[in-house]
């Protein structure tokens, strides 16, 4: 039985019970297999091509720098939620405090909020380097660079932060069961007794006024790309990679994420499972998927990743 504590009119839940995949019943430890994999690779991976960034003095330009930080975001994002799902499946460790939950939903919602803040900054950086290629550096130098960083950031910790603070005031004095594996932001604001209308609102706007803003500014740096590499004559194949590589990642993440955030919203045929599914799978996706496209797909780091590997062959045994 949860702890309650009083309040003027409710009984307001100070725990949850996180009943992800609960239709599975005695089948739910095997969800570990496939979850501890992803997650074992996506942290064995992104924290390779960390070390092999910072290793690397070649690769220490403000492109890899960022691709660096989008590793480090890939690596910390999984930690906040899938070892909480593993003693779930296996042990059965289902509750989690108010606050435990308010943090965890915050520090998904931001994480993701930032990896999508991160694909902006690349596509700043192809820009400059292949429309502005003379001022490239003028423009990338930590002091410029800081001025395109600073309010998107600001602006992801505002909309994340509002988004927990008033899911923190609902009361929830009917149901403390989330039928989920971690506190996503509707899985817990639908169980409350009181109006969410704002909640709703607030969680749409993380949605399109982040993800779905960052993904136009993206594509129409992209659009602006090409247009300059068509009239100039040279080979787009470098910008054509760049492009493919940067849609891809986010346009995976995105649909994972737009499916997951929507279904709680409109009539659908969406089985909780499925919605489950959908979203881990955005929390998961990139860290497994990233190193791989931005590890193998790009040349500079695949060349520095085999000169490593041949070092260390030479070395003595």
């Amino acid at each position: 039985m949860s702890v309650t504590h009083l309040t003027v009119n409710n009984i307001s839940f100070t725990t949850f019970t996180l009943n992800g995949y609960h239709d599975l019943k005695e089948w739910r430890p095997i969800l570990t297999i496939p979850y501890l994999l992803m997650f074992i690779f996506s942290s064995t991976s992104n924290s390779f091509l960390i070390f092999l960034i910072i290793t690397q003095r070649a690769l220490h330009s403000p492109m890899f720098v960022l691709i660096g930080l989008m590793a480090a975001g890939d690596l910390c994002w999984p930690i906040f939620i899938v070892p909480n799902m593993l003693f779930n499946f296996l042990f059965d460790w289902k509750q989690i405090s108010r606050v435990g939950c308010l943090i965890q939903m915050f520090c998904v919602h931001f994480t993701g909020t930032f990896q999508s803040t991160l694909l902006l900054w690349m596509s700043l950086d192809r820009f400059c380097a292949i429309c502005k290629p003379l001022s490239y550096h003028t423009y990338m130098q930590m002091p410029n660079f800081l001025k395109f960083v600073i309010v998107p950031v600001i602006r992801n910790i505002i909309i994340a932060t509002a988004m927990v603070s008033w899911a923190g005031k609902l009361q929830f004095c009917m149901k403390n069961e989330i039928n989920h594996c971690f506190c996503e932001h509707m899985a817990v604001v639908q169980l409350a007794c009181g109006d969410i209308s704002i909640n709703n609102i607030l969680g749409l706007l993380t949605l399109f006024f982040i993800s779905g803003a960052d993904f136009v500014l993206i594509a129409v740096s992209y659009v602006i790309i090409f247009s300059v590499v068509i009239k100039s004559g040279r080979s787009h194949s470098k910008a054509l990679n760049t492009c493919v590589t940067h849609i891809i990642v986010i346009s995976g993440t995105l649909v994972f994420a737009l499916l997951s955030s929507l279904s709680y919203r409109i009539p659908n045929n969406f089985s909780p499972n499925s919605r489950i599914f959908l979203s881990t799978m955005y929390v998961l996706f990139p860290g497994c998927f990233n190193p791989i496209i931005y590890g193998l797909r790009t040349k500079e780091i695949r060349e520095q990743l085999l000169k490593f590997i041949n070092l260390g062959k030479v070395l003595p045994q």
